[in-house]
């Protein structure tokens, strides 16, 4: 059964959680949605771990929309979210066209990443068909912006931001919310202040899913992980197998365990 808008927010109105991923060709997301996982997200990750740039920053839209013309191939039900990259959205004329391309190359929603300052971009979207997701907290086309990637949202008057800008996108029309790097109270209290279902990468155990990089699961990113990532495959007999096991926890809402979250 294919995975809509509509049936996230029901997930999250039944208290079930959501399990996300990051997929970049046919082959990977035929398995992932043979597992059943819920959606899908082309992201301009795939500048780090499949173009093997040190930022997400050289990716742009044709690489996006080649990504994700391949995904939609090998994708029957899940849903799938194409990154709008950095820079795609100089104007709003250009968002537009843009978001038309990944919508064209087979996206079901586009990402974008920001606050309360995207609200008109949010309506602009929205009122011409195409959903939105806002990308918030450790935003990496912002890396240079914050001096690294660093845990956001720390203080209490930075979360009382966060807070009032997710609700900002919210009412703009947005319909789904990734917030990457906080504390865990934060993306609890994220998750309890939006209707619209909140996903978190780094964000604690609370949040109505989570999304992970899909070499960081399977352990194949060079290097060292990420503190919120976990390796599937150490302790799985098959790809299959650890894809299996990732939704499951997620399910239970034993991943992330306190080993991968961040505390204030």
């Amino acid at each position: 059964m294919a995975i809509t808008i509509t049936k996230l927010a029901a997930m999250k109105a039944a208290g079930e959680k959501i399990a996300t991923l990051t997929a970049y060709d046919s082959s990977f997301a035929h398995l992932f949605d043979d597992a059943g996982i819920d959606a899908l997200l082309i992201g301009d990750s795939l500048g780090m771990v499949v173009q093997g740039h040190s930022s997400t920053l050289p990716v742009n839209v044709d690489d996006i929309a080649y990504h994700t013309q391949a995904v939609a191939r090998g994708c029957k039900n899940a849903l799938i979210l194409a990154d709008m990259p950095f820079m795609s959205m100089p104007s709003l004329e250009k968002t537009l066209l843009n978001a038309a391309t990944l919508m064209r190359a087979g996206a079901n929603m586009v990402k974008i990443e920001g606050g309360q300052w995207l609200c008109e971009t949010i309506q602009a979207l929205v009122e011409r068909a195409v959903p939105v997701c806002v990308h918030m907290g450790l935003t990496p086309q912002s890396v240079h912006l914050f001096g690294g990637y660093k845990v956001q949202g720390r203080s209490a008057q930075q979360a009382a931001d966060f807070i009032a800008q997710a609700k900002a996108v919210e009412k703009a029309g947005a319909q789904l919310l990734v917030v990457e790097c906080v504390p865990a109270s934060l993306g609890k209290a994220l998750s309890e202040a939006l209707t619209i279902p909140v996903i978190g990468i780094g964000a604690g155990a609370q949040t109505d899913g989570q999304i992970l990089v899909m070499h960081d699961m399977l352990g194949i990113t060079p290097g060292k992980l990420p503190k919120f990532a976990k390796n599937y495959m150490a302790q799985a007999n098959s790809i299959p197998d650890a894809i299996g096991q990732y939704i499951q926890e997620v399910r239970q809402g034993s991943f992330p365990s306190s080993e991968h979250i961040f505390n204030e």
